[in-house]
């Protein structure tokens, strides 16, 4: 007797089409604090927050280790295990996945001079011990991808780390994960600076590079941030692009940037419009999603929003991905074709801006 096909994931149409699943982290709603002022609005409690994804447009969450569990490390393991269970319940009451989690260990005193770059033994040594924990809250929880931001690994005068040896621990710290639990997947975030001043693995080729340094390159890829990409003077879509062509786009953090400044996290499509298009474009065109990937956003929320309008960020960071994906599926791609056999890249500029704007050019 023949096999049955398999049935057709949830997340591709009857027309054959990605159904893109979204997901933000909770703290993306958040008080208005920032390195200059304090906080502007009221604390949302978690479970508040959580019960707000679904009227969002959201289908899955992101977490730090933290999140799930407040206080992780000066809990027991059984307690960690039983708060996560107890984060499992409520996130499943809500109808909502869980995208992955996060180890933060930039925020201990422990990790000031780096997490698994330290120069404190110790130091490392209790930044493996926290990320074998965020694995453990991860598989409690339901999902096998962990994303590792490496915040403070970097330096804050060169002479004071060897970069070989830096990068060596890093491998270390990755494949200590991996032995860990054979079943997870890792997604190095890459970020150019801040807080690190002078940051190792700042961009995705650098990314790209570790996962291959690893004991199992094929269950470590990236997590790409558009934000930090634009920090690093370079272009989101070609870095997707990049990323995909090696097979380790596992994740996105979509959201904009207004130069290479401090880490703004605006609104996707917020500061340029085009930019985001090509996102999305570069996404659609290469099949993410169709194999489970989501888009991941993170923006935050304008400090001088009121409580009461301080999630139209998230709302409107996705209708914006939306927006253009439809304008990304009606582009007219013999067009396209067309103007760029004839080398005419002024007009095509002109054909995608009128495109998006929804001018007709004919």
């Amino acid at each position: 007797m023949a096999d049955k096909p398999a049935a057709k994931p949830v997340y591709i149409g009857e027309d054959g089409l990605t159904n893109y699943r979204f997901s933000f982290g909770p703290w993306n709603i958040h008080e208005g604090a920032d390195p200059f002022g304090p906080t502007v609005r009221p604390t949302v409690e978690f479970a508040d927050k959580v019960a707000l994804y679904r009227d969002l447009g959201y289908e899955a969450i992101q977490f730090h280790d933290d999140d799930v569990v407040p206080n992780v490390s000066d809990r027991s393991h059984r307690s960690v295990m039983r708060r996560a269970g107890e984060v499992r319940k409520l996130i499943d009451g809500e109808g909502l996945q869980p995208e992955f989690v996060a180890p933060r260990l930039w925020e201990d005193a422990r990790t000031i001079d780096g997490a698994y770059t330290s120069n404190s033994a110790t130091d490392r040594q209790y930044a493996r011990i926290r990320s074998r924990v965020a694995i453990d809250i991860a598989d409690r929880l339901g999902t096998d991808l962990i994303v590792l931001w490496l915040a403070r690994e970097g330096t804050y005068t060169r002479a004071a780390k060897d970069p070989k040896r830096s990068t060596d621990y890093l491998v270390g710290a990755i494949n200590d994960m991996l032995g860990h639990n054979p079943n997870i997947r890792i997604a190095i975030e890459p970020k150019p600076n801040e807080p690190a001043g002078q940051a190792y693995i700042p961009t995705i080729g650098h990314a790209v590079a570790l996962a291959y340094m690893t004991d199992d390159p094929s269950r470590v890829g990236v997590n790409l941030e558009s934000a930090h990409v634009i920090l690093a003077n370079l272009d989101p879509s070609d870095e997707m692009g990049f990323a995909m062509a090696a097979n380790k786009l596992l994740t996105v953090h979509l959201n904009d940037q207004e130069g290479p400044q401090f880490d703004q996290d605006l609104s996707f499509g917020s500061a340029n419009l085009l930019r985001a298009f090509h996102q999305v474009r570069v996404l659609e065109q290469n099949g993410y999603g169709r194999n489970g990937e989501i888009v991941g956003l993170d923006v935050k929320a304008m400090r001088t929003q009121r409580a009461d309008v301080a999630t139209k960020h998230l709302k409107y960071s996705r209708e914006t991905f939306e927006t253009l994906l439809q304008k990304v599926r009606t582009l007219d791609e013999g067009a396209v074709a067309h103007l760029t056999e004839a080398r005419d890249y002024e007009e095509l500029n002109r054909l995608i801006k009128n495109h998006i704007m929804g001018v007709d050019t004919r």
